[in-house]
């Protein structure tokens, strides 16, 4: 890769950054635009009944983590070869019309379809720009590229999500997408100005990437990512009845306990980032050690504003300081397979969105309460961590033989 200046090298690491405020924007926008995207896509039924049409229109949300799952490992393995600046170039297109298609298209069926186009991209991107990042950045930095690249996506909830989507309530959420369409067109732009040409890995095959489905360490770091962060989202899930129904507070609190989660979030992910340097294995104990103590916390203080305030922040900050160890750690354990191992994350992270909102749901519909979700989340970041622990036993064994 060229030598770079130290301002085009921060140029280049802000547009890849400023790639993952756009895909926050999009992943997360759509939940506080529900009722808008129910009452203008599903008008008779939301109508007849707001609650079920609010329910399907869910389903955009679903739509998107499925096309995250299935776009992160086809994605990323079928196009290891190529050279990477060029590869993001094209997903930052495919972001872009994706997302102008979600705004301008007229029925549910087909917006649904538009957003599961959209999310193809998703995971790919992070992997490729965390890979591109670490590289800019130097030896040593794995951990810190892969944090700088997430920090856009941390930074989306703190002010982008929250923005957008009132943006959305008043204009329409059609003119919400079209403004995140706007931000990956200008990531485009300042991508394929910034960004050093890097060649991709020519000894990569669909094949070869596919072939690390084989590393049972691999299964066993996906199943810690998804199970693990399972029991973020199931609280964040459900933070809105929490503030209204739990802690009595206005509904219009509610977007300011979701930017203390995300101020938590963009603290966590870089101080995560610079820890996975240091020691991965610790940085990820250590995560889930916090993350587990936060979810109690959660699930006893959450009726009062303080405990609220501070327990949904710290568990914000406990799961994003995990993120950028796993994805290395995915990384470490995939052998040659570094593009498919890096998008891989992403997969785990929206199997664990999907999870922790159906158990959350479940023990809110099986009349536990709504701190049940905390609890249950509780028990998957206790068997996200065991399976940490089993992860690491088997390494260690291995290399004493």
């Amino acid at each position: 890769m060229q030598q770079l200046s130290p301002a085009r090298r921060r140029l280049a690491l802000l547009s890849l950054a400023l790639g993952g405020f756009g895909i926050g924007a999009t992943e997360f926008v759509a939940m506080g635009l529900l009722p808008n995207l129910a009452a203008d896509l599903l008008p008779e039924l939301y109508a007849a009944s707001p609650e079920e049409g609010i329910a399907q229109a869910g389903w955009l949300i679903s739509a998107y983590a499925l096309g995250v799952v299935v776009g992160a490992p086809t994605i990323a393995a079928s196009t290891a070869h190529l050279p990477r600046k060029r590869l993001l170039l094209f997903l930052l297109a495919a972001f872009t019309i994706g997302t102008v298609a979600s705004a301008l298209l007229s029925s549910f069926g087909l917006v649904l379809v538009a957003r599961f186009v959209a999310a193809l991209p998703h995971g790919a991107y992070f992997g490729i720009a965390s890979i591109v990042a670490a590289d800019i950045m130097g030896p040593g930095n794995r951990g810190k590229g892969v944090a700088l690249v997430l920090s856009g996506l941390t930074i989306a909830n703190v002010v982008g999500v929250p923005s957008i989507t009132w943006l959305g309530q008043v204009a329409g959420w059609r003119s919400a997408y079209l403004v995140v369409a706007l931000i990956f067109a200008a990531t485009f732009l300042a991508v394929a100005a910034t960004v050093p040409l890097q060649p991709g890995d020519e000894q990569a095959s669909f094949r070869r990437e596919l072939g690390a489905f084989r590393r049972p360490q691999l299964w066993m770091t996906i199943a810690l990512a998804a199970i693990g962060f399972g029991g973020f989202f199931a609280v964040y899930s459900y933070i809105a009845p929490v503030v209204t129904d739990v802690a009595g507070l206005d509904a219009g609190v509610v977007p300011w306990v979701l930017v203390g989660v995300g101020i938590g979030m963009t603290v966590g992910n870089m101080l995560g980032g610079w820890l996975a340097d240091i020691d991965l294995r610790k940085t990820l104990y250590a995560g889930f050690a916090l993350l587990i103590v936060s979810l109690l916390g959660f699930a006893l203080t959450a009726g009062s504003v303080i405990g609220l305030v501070v327990f949904s922040l710290l568990v914000g900050l406990a799961s994003s300081a995990i993120s950028p160890a796993v994805q290395s750690r995915l990384m470490d354990v995939a052998g040659e397979a570094k593009s498919l191992a890096a998008a891989l994350n992403h997969s785990a992270l929206n199997i664990g969105n999907s999870l922790g909102a159906f158990i959350g749901g479940a023990t809110i519909a099986a009349g536990f309460g709504y701190l049940s979700p905390a609890w249950a989340g509780l028990v998957l970041a206790l068997i996200g961590v065991a399976i940490a622990a089993v992860s690491f036993g088997r390494e260690r064994r291995r290399l004493r033989r």
